[in-house]
């Protein structure tokens, strides 16, 4: 597995990245099978410091965790802590309700972009009907059933997720309903 621990304007020695990768590596190792990588990146929020986590899985499976602490080994320690639940709660799911996944899922490559938002006077009518677009990526659509598709919203914190239903052509999106619940959306095809 892959490790880029980095610090926002902290300097990160070599003692706390063994100590994260030794950490870090039990716990994935404890509850997810064949992890790609790990990016970790540290910060200083005022008098505390910032601990994220995020971990790729070759299912498409993407796990963050984040947490805050006055010392940089305690904001880790509670980031772990976090993902560990995450991954035992994900590994829990997969065998209550879900199949085995012998392959990879499949993903399908779509652009995605950023638009400006408008922050005029809001009862004006904009000048231009034309959105400003700051940035184009590129991203990737998995194909899930809709349980899986569920597990990947919750576990990456996300309000929304697009994918596409496994044996279908259109794209699907569950998401976060204002009453704690999960939406889904299945077009006709």
């Amino acid at each position: 597995m892959r490790y880029q621990i980095s610090g926002k304007h902290i300097d990160i020695g070599t003692a706390l990245q063994t100590h994260v990768q030794n950490e870090l590596g039990a716990v994935i190792n404890k509850y997810a099978e064949r992890p790609t990588d790990a990016n970790i990146i540290f910060s200083k929020s005022a008098h505390e410091f910032v601990c994220e986590a995020i971990v790729h899985l070759s299912t498409g499976l993407t796990a963050s965790a984040k947490a805050h602490a006055t010392e940089i080994y305690a904001a880790f320690d509670a980031c772990a802590s976090k993902m560990e639940k995450q991954l035992r709660r994900y590994k829990r799911r997969l065998k209550d309700h879900h199949r085995e996944r012998a392959e990879p899922v499949e993903l399908m490559q779509a652009s995605s972009y950023i638009l400006a938002s408008d922050h005029e006077d809001e009862d004006s009518e904009p000048a231009n009907l034309q959105p400003i677009i700051v940035a184009e990526m590129e991203t990737s659509i998995p194909s899930l059933s809709v349980g899986e598709a569920v597990m990947h919203m919750e576990l990456a914190g996300a309000p929304v997720l697009v994918f596409r239903k496994e044996g279908k052509d259109g794209l699907n999106v569950v998401y976060r309903r204002d009453d704690g619940n999960i939406g889904w959306i299945d077009p006709q095809n």
